[in-house]
């Protein structure tokens, strides 16, 4: 029992942060058309970010919940202001170029970032000051770090905020009428370019949200840890149904099962990435668009 509830929660605390990345990732393709490689990289500066802001804030106050929101609140506004100049500079010129073109421009864009990175900060790994005091808690015979469970708790707040966002207000209800028909949406009053631009500034925010929780539970990171947070984000999001909020939710939960039971089973862990790419590989062949995902029928 012990190891199934020690198990259960892993699961749900790794497919919570996958849940957020998939969707930052997965609403910027669903509101732009666009595939943003460099939401990785988003995540990897905004590690950055929290762990200098944090280091400097323990220097005046030793409060650690007030040290860890002043640090994603700073988080989340230099990751946002980050990526709508990326959009406007490396996107926007572009919404009318082959795919293969934003493809190429959004790897550019992640590599710039990765090494300006590395020259600015070094390519030593960091460890993220303990900005959440955890405690121990038995739940079922296993012993949880409380950590977890806040993790879980606060990715729960967020895709709950952010699906309310897009379906009670007119900042919402614009970026799905764009996303399902940007020309029919200009017709209407709505600027695309405003609502593209948003997209790319939620798909920031959360990539900094997922960053800070990732950073609670993993708290040792590097330049290259956009690498790895890109091909999950990309993974999850196609695995669930890409350019849908619960199609990137179900998409992180499932990758994060993969990851935590193919070690269990496996005799070797790195296993667990040709399970997950042969996961996802089985569903596209089974159906194409993700298991949440829908035909589109383009118009002649």
């Amino acid at each position: 029992m012990s190891v199934f509830v020690q198990t259960l929660m892993n699961l749900l605390q790794l497919g919570s942060i996958y849940a957020l990345l998939a969707i930052g990732f997965s609403i910027v393709y669903g509101i732009a058309g666009l595939v943003n490689f460099a939401h990785g990289e988003i995540f990897m500066v905004s590690s950055y970010v929290m762990f200098f802001v944090s280091s400097v804030l323990y220097t005046a106050t030793g409060v650690d919940w007030l040290v860890y929101v002043f640090s994603l609140v700073v988080s989340i506004v230099i990751t946002s202001l980050l990526a709508f100049v990326v959009e406007k500079i490396a996107y926007k010129p572009l919404r009318k170029a082959p795919k293969v073109s934003v493809v190429v421009s959004s790897v550019g864009v992640g590599l710039v970032l990765e090494y300006l990175t590395l020259n600015f900060a070094g390519a030593e790994s960091k460890k993220m000051p303990a900005m959440v005091t955890s405690v121990p808690i038995t739940i079922g015979g296993a012993t949880i770090a409380s950590s977890t469970l806040i993790i879980i708790a606060v990715a729960l707040l967020f895709m709950i905020a952010l699906s309310l966002f897009m379906q009670k207000t007119k900042m919402g209800i614009a970026l799905r009428a764009v996303a399902q028909d940007e020309k029919a949406a200009s017709f209407m009053g709505i600027s695309p370019d405003v609502m593209i631009s948003l997209a790319f500034i939620i798909g920031a925010s959360m990539a900094a949200i997922g960053a800070s929780l990732y950073s609670v539970a993993y708290p040792i990171f590097d330049p290259y840890i956009g690498d790895n947070i890109n091909w999950w984000s990309f993974t999850a999001a196609v695995l669930g149904g890409i350019g849908i909020m619960k199609g990137a939710v179900l998409g992180g939960f499932l990758l994060a099962a993969v990851n935590i039971i193919a070690p269990m089973v496996l005799p070797v862990s790195s296993y667990r990435d040709i399970v997950a790419f042969a996961v996802l590989i089985i569903v596209l062949l089974i159906k194409p668009t993700g298991l949440l995902g829908k035909k589109v029928i383009e118009k002649v």
